[in-house]
C-alpha cells in the first residue's frame, strides 16, 4: 500500500498537467481539427458522372495534388497575393512608424495628458474591422463624405479613394487607423520597462532627449518592433474584412481582391470547397515560411551583434 506522502508527492507532480487538459481540449477541437481536416479536404475533389443528377454521380474522389497545382497556376489567386503585398508595402512601414513615433512621444517627460492620450491612441483597436471599414467607407464615398463637401465649398479638387490608385491608400489608412494603438502599446510597455538610471547616465553624460531616442530607447526596444512586425505581416496576409465591406461601394474592389476573399469565393461562392481548402493550406504555409525566415533572420542577427 503506497504511503499517504507518496499519493501526495504524484498528486502535485500530476497537477500542472491536470490543469493544461482544458487548453489542450480547446486547441484540439478549435484549432487543430479544423486544420487538419482542411488539410484533408484539400486531397480530395468531387467527381460528377453524366449530368450529375441522381444518386451516386457526384462522388468525392482522392484527388492529389490536382488542387495544389490548380492554385497555384491560379491567376485570380496570384493577382491577390500582388495586391496585398503592395497593400502591405503601405501598411507595415507606416503603422509601425507611427506606433514608434507615438510610443517615444508618450515616454517623454514632457508630455501631458499621458493616461488620455494613450487611450485616445489605443481606442481605434476596440473598434472591430468591419464596423472601422464601415466608418471610413461612408467617410470615403463623395456623396455623404463631410470632407468631399469641405474641399467642394474650398474649391480644391475632391479625390475618388475608392477607384484605382488610391484605394490603395484608402483600404491601408483603415488598417494603419485601427492597428497602430495595438502596436503603440506593445512599443510603449518595453519603453517604461528601461530602468530609470539608464537615461540618467545618458544625461550624466550630454545626451539630448534626441540622442537617447535614437541610441538607447530604440535600440532596447527592438524585440517589441520584431514582435509587432511579426504580427503585422501575419495581419496583412491575411487581410479579408476592409476590402470585403469596401466591396458593396465601388466596382474596384473585386471578389477575389485579396487571396482570402479568393478562398471564400470558391468555397462559398463557386461551391468548390476542395479547392479553396488547397488555397487555405497554401496561404497558411506562406505566412509559416515567411514568419519564420524572418524570425530567424533576425535571432542571426541578434547572435552576430551579440558576438561583437
Amino acid at each position: 500500500m503506497k504511503s499517504p506522502a507518496r499519493r501526495t508527492s504524484y498528486g502535485v507532480k500530476g497537477a500542472p498537467y491536470a490543469f493544461l487538459i482544458p487548453a489542450t481540449f480547446l486547441f484540439l477541437l478549435f484549432f487543430a481539427l479544423p486544420i487538419g481536416y482542411a488539410v484533408w479536404l484539400s486531397f480530395r475533389k468531387v467527381r460528377v458522372s453524366g449530368l450529375g443528377l441522381g444518386a451516386g454521380a457526384r462522388e468525392e474522389v482522392w484527388a492529389g495534388a490536382e488542387n495544389y497545382t490548380g492554385a497555384l497556376s491560379d491567376s485570380e489567386l496570384l493577382d491577390g497575393a500582388l495586391r496585398v503585398l503592395g497593400y502591405g508595402c503601405i501598411v507595415v512601414p507606416v503603422m509601425l512608424g507611427l506606433a514608434l513615433l507615438f510610443a517615444l512621444m508618450l515616454d517623454s517627460e514632457k508630455v501631458r495628458l499621458a493616461p488620455f492620450t494613450r487611450l485616445a491612441i489605443f481606442l481605434p483597436y476596440a473598434v472591430p474591422g468591419v464596423v472601422a471599414a464601415l466608418l471610413w467607407g461612408f467617410l470615403y464615398l463623395p456623396d455623404v463624405s463631410p470632407f468631399h463637401f469641405v474641399l467642394d465649398r474650398l474649391g480644391l479638387p475632391q479625390p475618388d479613394l475608392l477607384d484605382g490608385g488610391p484605394l490603395y491608400l484608402a483600404l491601408s489608412n483603415i488598417a494603419v487607423w485601427g492597428g497602430t494603438g495595438f502596436n503603440m502599446i506593445v512599443i510603449y510597455t518595453a519603453l517604461r520597462a528601461i530602468p530609470a538610471e539608464v537615461y540618467e547616465a545618458a544625461r550624466l553624460d550630454g545626451a539630448t532627449p534626441l540622442q537617447i531616442a535614437l541610441r538607447i530607447k530604440i535600440p532596447m526596444v527592438a524585440p517589441s518592433l520584431v514582435l509587432t512586425f511579426f504580427f503585422s505581416i501575419i495581419a496583412t496576409l491575411q487581410v479579408f474584412s476592409e476590402p470585403t465591406v469596401l466591396k458593396p461601394l465601388t466596382n474596384s474592389v473585386s471578389t477575389t481582391w485579396s487571396p482570402l476573399m479568393k478562398v471564400y469565393q470558391d468555397a462559398f461562392g463557386n461551391g468548390d470547397i476542395h479547392a479553396a481548402a488547397a488555397q487555405a493550406t497554401l496561404i497558411a504555409l506562406a505566412t509559416l515560411v515567411l514568419s519564420f525566415g524572418f524570425l530567424r533572420a533576425t535571432n542571426r542577427r541578434n547572435q552576430q551583434e551579440a558576438a561583437r
